[in-house]
């Protein structure tokens, strides 16, 4: 399974296993990891699972679409490597991935 790294915005990681076709934001609320409130549930309607990704992995993801380039304009202090985590699949090939939380969800 891969390992995905959750970095709360006080600096706690939590590096867990996630199964494949699973979101990162489902990685996340299955394991308890505070800072990814997912709200809507993954259906893409708010921006309570906004994170970071780690630069390095940004162009390596799948391209946003334009509802997430939306939704991620609401989100609290948006940056160029914002993603909402229920868009991102994990596969083996996200295996490593690190995404930082922001200070609060909005």
């Amino acid at each position: 399974m891969p390992k995905i790294t959750y970095i709360e915005h006080n600096g706690k990681s939590h590096t867990i296993d996630v199964a494949n076709g699973l979101s990162v934001m489902e990685g996340a609320v299955q394991n308890n990891i505070l800072g990814i409130d997912a709200e809507c549930g993954g259906s893409m309607a708010c921006a309570t699972c906004h994170v970071y990704v780690k630069e390095e992995w940004f162009d390596r993801l799948p391209k946003k679409e334009d509802g997430e380039e939306d939704m991620i304009d609401m989100a609290y202090e948006p940056k160029k490597f914002s993603r909402l985590s229920c868009q991102l699949t994990v596969s083996d090939e996200l295996d490593g991935l690190i995404v930082h939380m922001p200070e609060k969800q909005s």
